[in-house]
């Protein structure tokens, strides 16, 4: 007797259902097969073409019950470790980010540089953060997001032990070595968010990871910040140091934490030239120059003025290499970079959102600590102190989020993270030298938190459902569009 639709599926951790799934499969086919008979070689082919989308659909769907199970099979104490791993993806970004801005004059002072030269110190780990993580997504998808996201603790250990090292030679070294070490968090961001997509399924638990991760950028901002305040009373090398042996100590512990996700079945069972092919290398070379084109000209254009003619032509060639990119993904590539037929006017509307969020964040965040130092004459730790209401603002925004998302849905919080974006700024920007710590600019360190924390977890949920049925896990765009906004930050200024 067949078996009536209604039949209860077999479970995802069962090792028959795979079988059973391909048998009725199978058994669809060869029913369409002998309908085909009849029809004529136009309606044939049309037919053959959407039993080949319906296999591809069914195969996706067993892919993704097999993944629902990746969360409930860790313990508890597993898990908050597996998060707490994840989430240093994000926190470390953020750190390696405060650990010069706190300190950037002292390293100055000690290669005697002046106040023109101190912004590529912390523009350099930007550009490569904002540019690198283009392609880095793509790695983790034919390569493994676990394996990329240890490599990239590694690297950025390996680069933050040169700045380190820097201090005995001078200040072109430190800038070599920290243009680096922002690869390192260029492949960490994408490959993280990946393993935390494939490994939680649509939910509360879901929405309360995520929030997790994006309420980690304030704090490690902090985080950084703070260590680097500390040790630059002993010498500033060691806050890099210390940082390059933290990094090594957590990927040890993620190699063995971290559960293995599933391979996404586009790029399971091919060949190694294969892979190679579907990295779209073509596409990421030109991406990847022009953006570090574009970044160079935006930052290098504040010190030297846009007349001097290497400013402007490398402008333009970005603008070249940009078009050339465009063209190659749309035309060219067989596995594109970036998902343009996934997506929509609304989801290209919500990356809009966030690039331009986290660039005003990114805006806040400089002059802030510029107006703290260099307007108000703080010490690094003063400094800290004064800035780090954000973590508690931004661990209780990223609890509410976390509690809300689900019930009120991901726009009108995307809509409230904007706003604090917008009136954080504007409270920094408009703060009396000489007003008391309580007033603004108090204020501005515990509402700008919020835009941070509710826009991460909207947008990332947001693209998250919209690219889940196109590609697995797929959630890089909207990492890519958050690191190039952050790149902006001192460009900007």
């Amino acid at each position: 007797m067949p078996r009536s639709p209604s039949s209860t599926p077999a479970h995802p951790d069962d090792p028959l259902a795979e079988t059973h799934a391909d048998k009725e499969l199978g058994d669809d086919n060869g029913q369409r097969r002998h309908s085909n008979a009849s029809l004529s070689p136009t309606e044939r082919n049309s037919e053959c073409g959407r039993c080949e989308s319906d296999a591809e659909s069914q195969e996706n769907e067993m892919q993704l019950a097999r993944t629902k199970s990746v969360a409930e099979t860790l313990s508890l104490p597993r898990e908050i470790i597996f998060v707490a791993i994840i989430c240093s993806a994000q926190l470390l970004t953020q750190a390696g980010l405060g650990n010069v801005q706190t300190i950037v004059h002292q390293i100055g002072n000690d290669f005697g540089l002046s106040g023109a030269d101190l912004p590529w110190l912390i523009a350099g780990y930007s550009l490569t953060v904002g540019t690198f993580i283009l392609p880095s997504g793509r790695f983790g998808d034919v390569f493994g997001y676990k394996r990329m996201l240890l490599f990239g603790f590694l690297w950025m250990a390996f680069w933050s032990l040169i700045l380190g090292c820097s201090a005995y030679s001078n200040h072109v070294l430190f800038t070599f070595a920290r243009v680096f070490q922002g690869i390192g968090p260029a492949i960490m961001l994408p490959n993280g968010l990946a393993i935390l997509g494939a490994t939680y399924s649509p939910g509360r638990r879901k929405a309360m990871v995520f929030a997790v991760f994006g309420a980690c950028a304030p704090t490690g901002s902090i985080l950084g910040s703070a260590f680097a305040g500390l040790f630059v009373r002993i010498w500033w090398p060691w806050t890099y140091w210390a940082f390059a042996i933290y990094l090594v100590v957590l990927t040890v512990v993620g190699l063995w934490m971290i559960p293995d996700p599933p391979k996404k079945t586009k790029f399971s069972h091919i060949s190694l030239g294969e892979q190679i092919k579907n990295l779209d290398l073509l596409g990421a070379l030109t991406g990847v120059t022009a953006l570090v084109l574009f970044n160079f000209a935006w930052n290098q254009a504040p010190l030297v003025g846009w007349p001097q003619p290497y400013v402007y032509i490398c402008l333009i060639l970005s603008f070249l290499f940009i078009s050339m990119f465009f063209y190659i993904e749309l035309r060219v590539a067989k596995t594109p970079l970036i998902p343009f037929d996934a997506l929509s006017t609304d989801v290209a509307f919500v990356l809009a959102c966030v690039g331009c969020g986290w660039a005003c964040f990114g805006i806040w965040y400089y002059y802030t600590w510029q107006f703290a130092q260099m307007l108000r004459h703080a010490s690094p730790l003063l400094s800290t102190a004064w800035i780090s209401p954000v973590v508690p603002s931004g661990i209780l925004a990223a609890l509410v989020t976390g509690l809300v998302i689900h019930r009120v849905g991901p726009p009108p919080v995307m809509m409230l993270a904007l706003t604090c974006f917008t009136v954080g700024t504007v409270l920094i920007m408009t703060c009396p030298v000489d007003q008391t710590y309580w007033g603004q600019f108090f204020f501005c360190t515990l509402i700008t938190p919020w835009g941070m924390d509710m826009s991460f977890p909207a947008a990332t949920l947001i693209l998250s459902d919209a690219l889940l049925h196109r590609r697995l896990y797929d959630v890089t765009p909207n990492t890519r569009l958050i690191a190039l906004g952050s790149a902006c930050k001192t460009s900007l200024g």
